[in-house]
Protein backbone atom coordinates (compact mmCIF):
# COMPACT_ATOMS: atom_id res chain seq x y z
CA UNK A 1 0.00 0.00 0.00
CA UNK A 2 2.63 2.46 0.77
CA UNK A 3 4.17 2.45 -2.73
CA UNK A 4 1.13 2.74 -4.44
CA UNK A 5 0.21 6.00 -2.07
CA UNK A 6 3.80 7.59 -2.60
CA UNK A 7 2.98 6.90 -6.63
CA UNK A 8 -0.25 8.89 -5.99
CA UNK A 9 1.10 11.40 -4.57
CA UNK A 10 3.68 12.46 -6.66
CA UNK A 11 0.77 12.41 -9.36
CA UNK A 12 -0.92 14.43 -7.87
CA UNK A 13 1.60 16.72 -7.69
CA UNK A 14 2.45 16.71 -11.26
CA UNK A 15 -1.17 17.99 -12.02
CA UNK A 16 -1.07 20.75 -9.56
CA UNK A 17 2.16 22.12 -11.35
CA UNK A 18 0.53 21.49 -14.76
CA UNK A 19 -2.42 23.35 -13.91
CA UNK A 20 -1.09 26.37 -12.46
CA UNK A 21 1.39 26.84 -15.75
CA UNK A 22 -1.92 26.14 -17.52
CA UNK A 23 -3.81 28.78 -15.40
CA UNK A 24 -0.79 31.45 -16.01
CA UNK A 25 -0.62 31.06 -19.57
CA UNK A 26 -4.01 30.84 -20.38
CA UNK A 27 -3.88 34.01 -18.22
CA UNK A 28 -0.74 35.55 -20.77
CA UNK A 29 -3.26 34.65 -23.42
CA UNK A 30 -6.00 36.47 -22.37
CA UNK A 31 -4.29 39.48 -21.63
CA UNK A 32 -2.29 39.24 -24.83
CA UNK A 33 -5.03 40.32 -27.27
CA UNK A 34 -5.98 43.42 -25.04
CA UNK A 35 -1.91 44.87 -25.62
CA UNK A 36 -2.14 43.82 -29.23
CA UNK A 37 -5.50 45.96 -29.14
CA UNK A 38 -3.72 48.79 -27.42
CA UNK A 39 -0.86 48.84 -29.39
CA UNK A 40 -3.16 49.02 -32.68
CA UNK A 41 -5.04 51.39 -31.57
CA UNK A 42 -2.18 53.44 -30.68
CA UNK A 43 -0.81 52.85 -34.21
CA UNK A 44 -3.98 54.10 -35.71
CA UNK A 45 -4.18 56.85 -34.16
CA UNK A 46 -0.43 57.75 -35.22
CA UNK A 47 -1.69 57.15 -38.59
CA UNK A 48 -3.96 59.44 -38.45
CA UNK A 49 -1.36 62.35 -36.91
CA UNK A 50 -3.98 62.92 -34.26
CA UNK A 51 -2.90 61.33 -30.62
CA UNK A 52 -5.72 60.63 -28.21
CA UNK A 53 -6.17 63.65 -25.45
CA UNK A 54 -5.32 60.44 -22.87
CA UNK A 55 -1.53 60.87 -24.63
CA UNK A 56 -1.56 63.98 -24.42
CA UNK A 57 -1.96 64.74 -20.88
CA UNK A 58 0.52 61.96 -20.34
CA UNK A 59 3.40 63.53 -22.02
CA UNK A 60 2.43 66.40 -20.85
CA UNK A 61 2.73 65.48 -17.40
CA UNK A 62 6.10 63.53 -17.93
CA UNK A 63 7.72 66.40 -19.85
CA UNK A 64 6.96 68.62 -16.70
CA UNK A 65 8.03 65.74 -14.01
CA UNK A 66 11.16 65.69 -16.24
CA UNK A 67 11.62 69.59 -16.01
CA UNK A 68 10.92 69.15 -12.59
CA UNK A 69 13.65 66.85 -11.95
CA UNK A 70 16.32 67.90 -14.58
CA UNK A 71 19.64 69.16 -13.22
CA UNK A 72 22.07 72.17 -14.45
CA UNK A 73 23.82 69.41 -16.30
CA UNK A 74 20.89 67.76 -18.37
CA UNK A 75 20.18 64.82 -16.08
CA UNK A 76 18.46 64.62 -12.95
CA UNK A 77 19.32 67.61 -10.03
CA UNK A 78 20.93 65.37 -7.56
CA UNK A 79 23.34 63.77 -10.13
CA UNK A 80 24.95 67.28 -10.24
CA UNK A 81 27.95 68.02 -8.83
CA UNK A 82 27.81 69.79 -5.62
CA UNK A 83 28.80 73.96 -5.81
CA UNK A 84 29.79 75.25 -2.53
CA UNK A 85 30.19 79.20 -2.16
CA UNK A 86 33.73 79.15 -1.96
CA UNK A 87 33.99 77.27 -5.49
CA UNK A 88 32.43 80.24 -6.84
CA UNK A 89 35.19 82.74 -6.00
CA UNK A 90 37.06 83.44 -9.21
CA UNK A 91 40.69 84.85 -9.34
CA UNK A 92 42.93 86.88 -12.15
CA UNK A 93 45.42 85.45 -14.27
CA UNK A 94 48.30 86.05 -11.78
CA UNK A 95 45.35 83.97 -9.17
CA UNK A 96 45.74 87.48 -7.03
CA UNK A 97 42.59 87.68 -4.84
CA UNK A 98 43.37 91.48 -3.16
CA UNK A 99 41.16 93.13 -5.19
CA UNK A 100 38.46 90.74 -5.25
CA UNK A 101 38.61 90.42 -1.16
CA UNK A 102 38.82 94.36 -1.35
CA UNK A 103 35.85 94.59 -3.81
CA UNK A 104 33.76 92.17 -1.29
CA UNK A 105 34.36 94.17 2.13
CA UNK A 106 33.99 97.52 0.31
CA UNK A 107 30.54 96.60 -0.96
CA UNK A 108 29.47 94.79 2.58
CA UNK A 109 30.59 98.43 4.26
CA UNK A 110 28.57 100.06 1.67
CA UNK A 111 25.57 98.44 2.85
CA UNK A 112 26.22 98.76 6.63
CA UNK A 113 26.47 102.36 5.76
CA UNK A 114 23.16 102.99 4.27
CA UNK A 115 20.89 104.37 7.03
CA UNK A 116 17.76 106.66 7.13
CA UNK A 117 18.47 109.88 7.40
CA UNK A 118 14.73 111.29 7.35
CA UNK A 119 14.23 113.62 10.29
CA UNK A 120 11.38 112.66 12.32
CA UNK A 121 9.83 113.63 15.46
CA UNK A 122 11.25 110.24 17.95
CA UNK A 123 11.21 109.44 21.14
CA UNK A 124 14.18 109.21 22.76
CA UNK A 125 13.51 108.45 26.56
CA UNK A 126 12.61 104.72 25.68
CA UNK A 127 10.92 102.15 27.86
CA UNK A 128 11.53 99.06 26.16
CA UNK A 129 10.30 95.35 27.42
CA UNK A 130 12.62 92.83 25.84
CA UNK A 131 10.72 89.54 25.55
CA UNK A 132 12.37 86.18 24.92
CA UNK A 133 10.80 82.77 23.55
CA UNK A 134 12.60 80.14 26.02
CA UNK A 135 10.42 77.79 24.72
CA UNK A 136 11.11 73.76 23.80
CA UNK A 137 10.90 75.18 20.16
CA UNK A 138 13.96 77.18 20.56
CA UNK A 139 16.03 73.93 21.20
CA UNK A 140 15.62 73.39 17.35
CA UNK A 141 18.80 73.85 15.08
CA UNK A 142 18.17 75.72 12.43
CA UNK A 143 20.37 78.42 13.60
CA UNK A 144 23.97 77.44 14.69
CA UNK A 145 24.43 75.79 17.45
CA UNK A 146 20.35 76.11 18.06
CA UNK A 147 17.67 78.92 18.39
CA UNK A 148 18.46 79.37 21.92
CA UNK A 149 21.95 79.77 22.11
CA UNK A 150 22.18 82.30 18.79
CA UNK A 151 19.42 84.35 20.39
CA UNK A 152 20.87 84.71 23.87
CA UNK A 153 23.73 86.05 22.14
CA UNK A 154 22.44 88.40 20.16
CA UNK A 155 19.89 89.76 22.76
CA UNK A 156 23.49 90.60 24.41
CA UNK A 157 24.93 92.32 21.41
CA UNK A 158 21.18 94.41 21.33
CA UNK A 159 21.72 95.42 25.15
CA UNK A 160 25.21 96.54 23.63
CA UNK A 161 24.01 98.76 21.07
CA UNK A 162 20.93 99.54 22.47
CA UNK A 163 22.46 101.48 25.72
CA UNK A 164 25.50 102.98 23.29
CA UNK A 165 22.81 104.81 21.24
CA UNK A 166 20.00 105.41 23.47
CA UNK A 167 21.74 106.39 26.79
CA UNK A 168 18.75 107.89 28.76
CA UNK A 169 16.36 104.92 27.73
CA UNK A 170 15.66 101.62 29.96
CA UNK A 171 15.40 97.97 29.33
CA UNK A 172 13.66 95.04 31.51
CA UNK A 173 13.93 91.57 30.21
CA UNK A 174 10.80 88.96 30.20
CA UNK A 175 10.76 85.27 29.09
CA UNK A 176 8.31 82.72 28.47
CA UNK A 177 8.53 79.01 29.43
CA UNK A 178 6.06 76.42 30.65
CA UNK A 179 3.37 78.18 29.65
CA UNK A 180 4.00 81.20 32.37
CA UNK A 181 5.88 84.23 32.15
CA UNK A 182 9.15 85.10 34.50
CA UNK A 183 10.76 88.60 35.18
CA UNK A 184 14.42 87.95 35.00
CA UNK A 185 15.53 91.68 34.94
CA UNK A 186 13.83 94.57 36.24
CA UNK A 187 13.33 97.55 34.61
CA UNK A 188 16.31 99.84 34.39
CA UNK A 189 19.03 102.08 32.65
CA UNK A 190 22.04 99.71 33.60
CA UNK A 191 23.46 97.21 30.79
CA UNK A 192 25.42 95.39 32.71
CA UNK A 193 22.61 93.83 35.21
CA UNK A 194 20.78 93.11 31.67
CA UNK A 195 23.89 91.32 30.42
CA UNK A 196 24.82 89.36 33.87
CA UNK A 197 21.01 87.88 33.40
CA UNK A 198 21.37 86.91 30.19
CA UNK A 199 24.75 84.93 30.44
CA UNK A 200 22.43 82.90 33.58
CA UNK A 201 19.42 82.18 31.04
CA UNK A 202 22.29 80.90 28.34
CA UNK A 203 22.93 77.98 30.75
CA UNK A 204 19.39 76.99 31.09
CA UNK A 205 17.22 74.46 28.77
CA UNK A 206 14.00 75.38 26.92
CA UNK A 207 11.13 73.73 28.35
CA UNK A 208 7.71 73.90 27.98
CA UNK A 209 5.12 75.81 25.62
CA UNK A 210 5.20 79.91 25.21
CA UNK A 211 2.18 82.09 26.34
CA UNK A 212 2.67 85.33 24.15
CA UNK A 213 -0.58 86.21 26.40
CA UNK A 214 1.31 86.19 29.74
CA UNK A 215 4.03 87.66 28.28
CA UNK A 216 2.12 90.83 27.04
CA UNK A 217 0.21 91.32 30.50
CA UNK A 218 3.36 91.15 32.09
CA UNK A 219 4.84 93.84 29.86
CA UNK A 220 1.67 95.79 29.97
CA UNK A 221 2.37 96.06 33.91
CA UNK A 222 5.91 96.86 34.11
CA UNK A 223 5.49 99.45 31.57
CA UNK A 224 1.98 101.27 33.24
CA UNK A 225 3.79 103.30 35.61
CA UNK A 226 6.37 104.87 32.87
CA UNK A 227 5.84 108.74 32.32
CA UNK A 228 4.01 110.34 29.63
CA UNK A 229 7.29 111.63 27.79
CA UNK A 230 9.02 107.81 27.40
CA UNK A 231 8.08 105.62 24.87
CA UNK A 232 6.57 102.17 25.92
CA UNK A 233 7.90 99.57 23.97
CA UNK A 234 7.62 95.66 23.64
CA UNK A 235 10.34 93.83 21.56
CA UNK A 236 9.48 90.20 21.34
CA UNK A 237 11.48 87.57 19.46
CA UNK A 238 9.17 84.28 19.00
CA UNK A 239 10.27 80.77 18.00
CA UNK A 240 7.13 79.01 18.67
CA UNK A 241 4.02 78.66 15.79
CA UNK A 242 1.37 78.04 18.96
CA UNK A 243 0.95 80.13 21.83
CA UNK A 244 -0.64 79.01 25.65
CA UNK A 245 -3.07 81.53 26.41
CA UNK A 246 -4.88 81.26 29.73
CA UNK A 247 -8.09 83.31 28.37
CA UNK A 248 -9.11 85.78 25.26
CA UNK A 249 -5.76 87.48 23.73
CA UNK A 250 -7.57 89.57 21.79
CA UNK A 251 -8.54 91.56 25.05
CA UNK A 252 -5.23 91.94 25.83
CA UNK A 253 -4.29 93.31 22.50
CA UNK A 254 -7.12 96.04 23.42
CA UNK A 255 -5.40 97.34 26.38
CA UNK A 256 -2.27 97.89 24.85
CA UNK A 257 -3.54 99.39 22.57
CA UNK A 258 -5.31 101.68 25.06
CA UNK A 259 -2.31 102.31 26.48
CA UNK A 260 -0.50 103.30 23.77
CA UNK A 261 2.06 100.29 23.97
CA UNK A 262 3.85 99.47 20.43
CA UNK A 263 4.71 95.96 19.96
CA UNK A 264 7.33 94.29 17.52
CA UNK A 265 7.64 90.57 16.93
CA UNK A 266 10.23 88.96 15.35
CA UNK A 267 9.63 85.43 14.31
CA UNK A 268 11.92 82.80 13.80
CA UNK A 269 10.18 79.70 12.26
CA UNK A 270 7.04 81.36 10.36
CA UNK A 271 4.37 83.85 10.19
CA UNK A 272 1.84 83.61 13.08
CA UNK A 273 -1.51 85.45 12.51
CA UNK A 274 -2.09 86.10 15.74
CA UNK A 275 1.80 87.68 16.09
CA UNK A 276 1.09 89.70 12.74
CA UNK A 277 -2.88 91.20 14.63
CA UNK A 278 -0.36 92.01 17.44
CA UNK A 279 1.71 93.96 15.77
CA UNK A 280 -0.71 95.62 13.23
CA UNK A 281 -3.49 96.81 16.28
CA UNK A 282 -0.60 98.41 18.10
CA UNK A 283 1.10 100.36 15.47
CA UNK A 284 -1.94 101.83 14.11
CA UNK A 285 -2.15 99.57 11.08
CA UNK A 286 1.19 99.48 10.11
CA UNK A 287 2.41 95.65 9.62
CA UNK A 288 6.33 96.30 8.98
CA UNK A 289 6.55 95.81 12.58
CA UNK A 290 6.34 91.90 12.06
CA UNK A 291 8.87 89.99 10.25
CA UNK A 292 10.87 86.78 10.34
CA UNK A 293 13.85 86.25 9.81
CA UNK A 294 15.57 84.50 6.57
CA UNK A 295 19.50 83.23 8.35
CA UNK A 296 21.41 84.68 10.70
CA UNK A 297 22.74 87.62 9.06
CA UNK A 298 18.82 88.95 8.80
CA UNK A 299 18.33 88.12 12.37
CA UNK A 300 21.16 90.42 13.57
CA UNK A 301 19.98 93.51 11.04
CA UNK A 302 16.43 93.04 12.67
CA UNK A 303 17.91 93.48 15.93
CA UNK A 304 19.59 96.61 15.15
CA UNK A 305 16.45 98.12 13.22
CA UNK A 306 15.12 97.67 17.09
CA UNK A 307 18.11 100.32 18.23
CA UNK A 308 16.46 103.11 16.11
CA UNK A 309 14.31 105.33 17.90
CA UNK A 310 10.06 104.77 16.93
CA UNK A 311 9.33 108.19 14.95
CA UNK A 312 6.10 109.34 17.26
CA UNK A 313 2.88 108.82 14.98
CA UNK A 314 0.90 111.59 14.98
CA UNK A 315 -2.32 109.78 16.86
CA UNK A 316 0.42 110.57 20.00
CA UNK A 317 0.18 113.79 21.57
CA UNK A 318 2.49 115.78 21.49
CA UNK A 319 5.50 115.69 24.65
CA UNK A 320 5.44 117.85 27.47
CA UNK A 321 8.45 119.84 28.95
CA UNK A 322 10.69 116.85 31.20
CA UNK A 323 11.96 117.83 34.02
CA UNK A 324 15.43 116.20 34.61
CA UNK A 325 18.70 116.50 36.90
CA UNK A 326 22.29 116.74 36.48
CA UNK A 327 24.20 115.54 39.05
CA UNK A 328 28.18 115.67 39.56
CA UNK A 329 29.91 112.65 41.25
CA UNK A 330 30.94 112.77 44.51
CA UNK A 331 34.41 110.73 46.15
CA UNK A 332 34.23 109.43 49.74
CA UNK A 333 36.51 108.54 51.98
CA UNK A 334 33.79 106.16 53.68
CA UNK A 335 31.39 103.98 51.85
CA UNK A 336 27.60 105.03 52.61
CA UNK A 337 24.70 102.91 51.58
CA UNK A 338 22.97 104.20 47.62
CA UNK A 339 19.50 104.67 47.37
CA UNK A 340 19.32 101.91 44.36
CA UNK A 341 20.88 99.06 45.46
CA UNK A 342 21.26 99.78 49.37
CA UNK A 343 24.69 98.58 49.09
CA UNK A 344 27.69 100.01 50.59
CA UNK A 345 29.83 102.06 47.80
CA UNK A 346 32.39 105.01 48.25
CA UNK A 347 31.10 108.13 46.47
CA UNK A 348 28.40 108.05 43.62
CA UNK A 349 26.06 110.79 42.67
CA UNK A 350 23.17 112.67 44.20
CA UNK A 351 20.16 114.25 43.36
CA UNK A 352 20.50 117.57 43.00
CA UNK A 353 16.33 117.59 43.93
CA UNK A 354 16.09 115.45 47.82
CA UNK A 355 20.16 114.46 47.43
CA UNK A 356 19.73 110.54 47.63
CA UNK A 357 22.45 108.59 46.23
CA UNK A 358 22.91 106.44 43.41
CA UNK A 359 25.58 104.52 42.09
CA UNK A 360 25.15 104.68 38.20
CA UNK A 361 23.86 106.96 35.21
CA UNK A 362 21.20 107.45 33.87
CA UNK A 363 18.80 106.58 36.26
CA UNK A 364 15.58 107.22 38.21
CA UNK A 365 15.95 108.70 41.58
CA UNK A 366 14.39 105.93 43.81
CA UNK A 367 12.91 108.36 46.19
CA UNK A 368 11.82 111.52 43.95
CA UNK A 369 11.57 110.01 40.83
CA UNK A 370 13.79 112.48 39.23
CA UNK A 371 15.14 111.23 36.01
CA UNK A 372 19.03 111.61 36.53
CA UNK A 373 21.56 111.90 33.21
CA UNK A 374 24.54 113.50 32.62
CA UNK A 375 24.82 115.68 29.61
CA UNK A 376 27.10 113.96 27.08
CA UNK A 377 24.02 111.34 27.77
CA UNK A 378 21.65 113.94 25.90
CA UNK A 379 24.12 114.85 23.37
CA UNK A 380 24.21 111.05 22.28
CA UNK A 381 20.68 110.58 21.84
CA UNK A 382 20.34 113.78 19.73
CA UNK A 383 22.03 112.75 16.80
CA UNK A 384 18.28 110.73 15.90
CA UNK A 385 16.16 113.74 15.43
CA UNK A 386 18.89 115.20 13.25
CA UNK A 387 20.94 112.14 11.39
CA UNK A 388 23.99 112.54 9.93
CA UNK A 389 23.50 113.06 5.71
CA UNK A 390 24.95 109.94 3.73
CA UNK A 391 27.54 110.37 1.92
CA UNK A 392 28.11 110.25 -1.79
CA UNK A 393 30.11 108.20 -3.37
CA UNK A 394 32.61 109.81 -5.70
CA UNK A 395 32.53 108.85 -9.50
CA UNK A 396 35.23 107.03 -11.23
CA UNK A 397 34.49 109.33 -14.33
CA UNK A 398 36.43 112.51 -12.73
CA UNK A 399 39.65 110.78 -13.54
CA UNK A 400 41.77 112.88 -11.15
CA UNK A 401 40.75 113.54 -7.48
CA UNK A 402 41.76 116.68 -5.41
CA UNK A 403 43.57 114.24 -2.23
CA UNK A 404 44.67 110.74 -2.17
CA UNK A 405 44.25 110.63 1.68
CA UNK A 406 41.44 110.48 3.60
CA UNK A 407 40.67 113.63 5.63
CA UNK A 408 39.78 111.62 8.59
CA UNK A 409 42.37 108.99 9.41
CA UNK A 410 44.84 110.09 6.59
CA UNK A 411 45.38 107.23 5.18
CA UNK A 412 45.82 106.78 1.53
CA UNK A 413 42.57 105.61 -0.47
CA UNK A 414 42.91 102.00 -1.53
CA UNK A 415 43.88 101.79 -6.08
CA UNK A 416 41.61 99.00 -6.90
CA UNK A 417 41.75 98.19 -10.22
CA UNK A 418 41.17 95.58 -13.08
CA UNK A 419 44.25 93.57 -13.40
CA UNK A 420 42.80 92.87 -17.38
CA UNK A 421 41.74 95.92 -18.61
CA UNK A 422 43.91 98.36 -15.99
CA UNK A 423 40.64 100.16 -15.30
CA UNK A 424 39.51 101.55 -11.76
CA UNK A 425 36.66 98.99 -10.30
CA UNK A 426 35.75 101.85 -7.85
CA UNK A 427 37.20 105.24 -6.53
CA UNK A 428 37.09 104.32 -2.42
CA UNK A 429 36.25 107.52 -1.73
CA UNK A 430 33.13 109.38 -0.34
CA UNK A 431 32.39 112.97 -0.18
CA UNK A 432 30.65 115.13 2.15
CA UNK A 433 27.89 117.18 0.73
CA UNK A 434 28.45 120.21 3.03
CA UNK A 435 32.33 120.39 3.42
CA UNK A 436 33.04 118.45 0.20
CA UNK A 437 35.82 116.50 2.38
CA UNK A 438 36.74 113.24 0.66
CA UNK A 439 36.71 109.83 3.43
CA UNK A 440 37.62 106.60 3.32
CA UNK A 441 34.58 103.98 3.57
CA UNK A 442 36.47 102.67 6.98
CA UNK A 443 35.91 106.22 8.85
CA UNK A 444 31.95 106.56 6.65
CA UNK A 445 31.19 103.82 8.67
CA UNK A 446 33.00 104.90 11.84
CA UNK A 447 31.22 108.59 11.11
CA UNK A 448 28.00 107.29 10.43
CA UNK A 449 27.29 104.41 13.24
CA UNK A 450 29.43 105.87 16.70
CA UNK A 451 30.35 109.39 15.82
CA UNK A 452 27.57 110.89 13.93
CA UNK A 453 29.41 114.33 13.04
CA UNK A 454 31.37 115.03 10.09
CA UNK A 455 34.96 116.27 11.13
CA UNK A 456 35.10 118.04 7.94
CA UNK A 457 31.95 120.09 9.13
CA UNK A 458 33.19 120.30 12.77
CA UNK A 459 36.68 121.28 11.87
CA UNK A 460 35.29 124.64 10.23
CA UNK A 461 35.69 127.70 11.77
CA UNK A 462 32.82 129.90 12.90
CA UNK A 463 32.33 133.48 12.43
Amino acid sequence: MAPSQEGNDSDEEIVNVTSRKQRRQVHFDNAQPATKKRKEDDQSQDQDGRPSKNRKKLKKKKSQNNSNLQGASGGYAWEDEIKRSWDLVTVDDETDMTSLVASLIEARKKRAAKRNITPYQRGIIRTMILTLDCSESMSEKDLRPNRHAMMIQYAIDFVHEFFDQNPISQIGIVIMRNGLAHLVSQVSGNPQDHIDVLKKIRKQEPKGNPSLQNALEMARGLLLPTPSHCTREVLIIFGSLSSTDPSDIHQTIASLVDERIRCKVIGLSAQVAICKELCKQTNYGDESFYKVLLDETHFKELLDEAVVPLPVNKVNKGFTLVKMGFPTRVYEDTPTFCACHSRLVYGGYFCPNCHSKVCSLPTVCPCCDLMLILSTHLARSYHHLMPLKTFNEVDIGEGTFPTSNCFSCQRRFPVLKNNKTGKLLTSSRYRCGDCSQDFCIDCDVFIHEVLHNCPGCESKPTI
